[in-house]
């Protein structure tokens, strides 16, 4: 996995060089330190998936262009087979599968994610990012914590909310929880 990282964070380096975007400037596009930003570029610490989105955004690339170094190339329809979505495990609590990386210009991110259980007391883990996000739980239950909230979802529940408030998923009953997502 640290490979990958190290691979995601050179694309991004060289993307915004190319941009000519300077890492000050990148950095406080998406309104984060701008040590934590060049963490993020030197490899040293993950990127995750708002974050990654938010700088393919502001580079006017696919995100799909960062995280396979692949140009998206379909431009009708993409398939994506069980379980063979482009893996992102982008923050340490979730792991993403982008399961429409090679279809070009798209409109929002889908993924599928699985959220496996914590040791009940752990705090969850919330994050931001620009836009709005649609979850549909696809197995196990799910706690959504948005905007000082807490939501219980259960198989076949879904959830539509504005990204940009802190939000941030917990599975329950000791089992992992997969849920689609889809970031527009």
């Amino acid at each position: 996995m640290q490979e990958k990282i190290k691979e995601i964070a050179a694309r991004v380096r060289e993307l915004r060089d190319i941009s000519d975007i300077s890492v000050e400037e990148m950095a406080g596009k998406l309104a984060l330190s701008v040590d934590t930003y060049s963490k993020y570029e030197a490899g040293e610490e993950d990127i995750p998936a708002s974050i990654l989105l938010e700088i393919a955004q502001n580079l006017n690339v696919d995100m799909s262009v960062l995280l396979t170094g692949e140009v998206p190339r379909m431009h009708v329809f993409s398939v994506t087979r069980k379980d063979k979505g482009v893996s992102a495990e982008r923050r340490k609590d979730y792991k993403y599968q982008n399961i429409a990386a090679n279809f070009a210009h798209k409109k929002a991110e889908p993924f599928v994610v699985r959220v496996d259980p914590k040791p009940e007391g752990t705090k969850i883990s919330t994050n931001s990012h620009p836009g709005q996000e649609f979850d549909y739980v696809l197995e196990g239950t799910l706690k959504v914590v948005i905007h000082n909230n807490e939501i219980v979802l259960e198989e076949g529940d879904s959830i539509f909310f504005d990204s940009g408030y802190e939000h941030g998923m917990q599975a329950l009953g000791g089992k992992p929880a997969k849920f689609l997502a889809v970031i527009l």
